[in-house]
């Protein structure tokens, strides 16, 4: 899709399943299942979208999935696919080489959210999977992540990011970066501490909070998992501030709906694509948008 001055790719690394109480919070599963049915396992289909931005000799690489290190009882935990199209694949298919990718930014570091950050080398290390980029991390991100708590410790793997300070590809920032013109990372905290989303400006540097075009979208990232998380109460129980997390939406949700933001859901499965329309005062929801 074109963004402006943006050419937009939204690629994949797959299906995976996460409990879907757990993905919902303290919605009432009565409510959740009629949107997010869920297997016998209890689990909702999650997708793990990532978003290639090219812009003129740059292209960046929002997020990289789960990544392909699991053993097989990490795969049948989360219901991955073994037959599934994977990140590497999904690039190359979409017509871009691994070599291209200039930039990696990532949202936080969640193993479902920077699997492929690295690939193990012929000697067995992980090293940088692409090896032409600079990868852009939030500093409290990775400072968290290097010292989790107890709640979170099992969703870090020092393996997606550790290799990434050895090689030297690292671009550090503190609540707000620019990796490229029209690319900007917000933190959003919510889902953790220093979790970002991000801002695409599609036009010739007019902010993405002010302006009101059709040239600005958003990568919600873990803000607003999938389409069912639009409303503010639906927040996930996984989310270290769920009160953060709800301020953070009425902040940035009518800021996407009067600017018509594309607005792309990193965890969405089936309508992964969509703008937010205010169906009642202070009640959003997300339109599908078609992709070409």
């Amino acid at each position: 899709m074109k963004l402006g001055s943006l050419q937009l790719t939204l690629v994949n690394d797959g299906i995976f399943r996460l409990d879907g109480g757990s993905m919902f919070g303290a919605v009432p599963r009565t409510l959740w299942e009629k949107v997010k049915p869920a297997d016998d396992h209890h689990r909702i289909r999650m997708a793990t979208n990532s978003l290639l931005v090219e812009r003129g000799s740059d292209l960046l690489l929002i997020d990289t999935g789960i990544g392909g290190r699991g053993d097989a009882r990490f795969r049948k935990m989360f219901g991955l696919d073994e037959h599934a199209e994977r990140l590497p694949a999904a690039i190359h298919n979409a017509g871009y080489a691994i070599g291209d990718v200039t930039h990696v930014l990532l949202t936080h570091l969640h193993f479902d959210h920077c699997g492929w950050n690295t690939l193990d080398n012929a000697a067995g290390h992980p090293a940088p999977t692409f090896p032409n980029a600079r990868y852009w991390l939030e500093r409290g991100e990775v400072e968290h992540a290097r010292h989790p708590n107890p709640r979170d410790r099992s969703s870090y793997d020092p393996r997606n990011w550790e290799p990434l300070f050895e090689a030297g590809v690292v671009e550090l920032f503190d609540d707000q970066a620019e990796p490229i013109p029209g690319v900007e990372a917000r933190k959003a905290p919510g889902h953790n501490a220093d979790m970002c989303i991000v801002l695409l400006d599609g036009g010739d540097g007019q902010s993405s909070t002010e302006a009101t075009t059709d040239t600005n979208a958003v990568w919600w990232a873990d803000l607003v998992p999938t389409v069912a998380h639009v409303p503010y109460p639906w927040i996930m129980g996984f989310d270290l501030f769920p009160v953060t997390t709800m301020e953070n939406k009425r902040k940035w949700l009518p800021k996407a709906a009067a600017g018509n933001w594309l607005c792309f859901f990193g965890h969405e499965a089936d309508e992964p694509i969509g703008r937010l329309v205010e169906s009642k005062p202070g009640r959003y929801a997300a339109i599908p948008v078609a992709t070409p």
